[in-house]
């Protein structure tokens, strides 16, 4: 099954894609950790990414796209696939049309903003390995510090208040008009987010079924 995640920044998609991996036996690839680490590397994508990453603006499409195209490529998305931050404009979606890649469902989990931003305001991620976390719904056993790897926990920039409310200024913008693209094509399937993970990977889980 080819799957595709809407929702604002903070909405859940990262965690639902990876429970949902799990359990369809896909991978999830998230482009949001494709571009952070070609940053962290010092790639040529990664410093064309960078500039914009800082200052909240989305990334332009054809890096996203070129990211997207080789990543489809590899083996273990023979089978499916769920793309989580991708696409993020219409032209994105329309590119992913043109490359011949067939979607079978594209999920919206719908929050409201005022729930985004106390969501971000309290994640944390592993400056090491990468691992995400949240003071109030999936904390560290150690405070500030990684379960993984005991590395230490930081905020960031992109989940700073200033930076989220840009982010969801450019969503609303940018990405939203994609629940619309993908209903005319009959496609789309909303979920409502619930504050509990189990909750809405229930929702999710029953949309996918339907």
């Amino acid at each position: 099954m080819n799957l595709i995640l809407l929702g604002a920044p903070g909405a859940g998609k990262g965690t639902q894609a990876e429970i949902v991996c799990d359990k369809l036996g896909i991978p999830a690839i998230s482009t949001g950790n494709i571009l952070r680490e070609a940053v962290k590397n010092g790639t040529e994508m990664g410093l064309k990414a960078k500039s914009f990453m800082d200052s909240g603006a989305l990334v332009p499409d054809d890096v996203i796209i070129g990211i997207i195209k080789e990543r489809l490529a590899q083996p273990d998305c023979s089978k499916g696939f769920i793309l989580d931050g991708v696409p993020r404009t219409v032209a994105q979606a329309e590119a992913l049309e043109e490359m011949g890649v067939d979607i079978d469902k594209v999920v919206d989990l719908e929050v409201a903003d005022e729930v985004i931003m106390r969501r971000l305001s309290g994640r944390r991620v592993c400056s090491a390995c990468g691992a995400s976390y949240h003071l109030e719904f999936k904390p560290s056993r150690e405070p500030d510090r990684c379960d993984r790897c005991s590395g230490p926990l930081i905020v960031r920039k992109d989940d700073e208040p200033a930076t989220v409310r840009d982010r969801l200024a450019a969503y609303h913008e940018q990405t939203e008009p994609l629940v619309e693209f993908y209903r005319q094509r009959g496609k789309l399937v909303v979920v409502e987010g619930q504050d509990n993970i189990a909750d809405t990977t229930a929702l999710l889980l029953k949309a996918l079924e339907a």
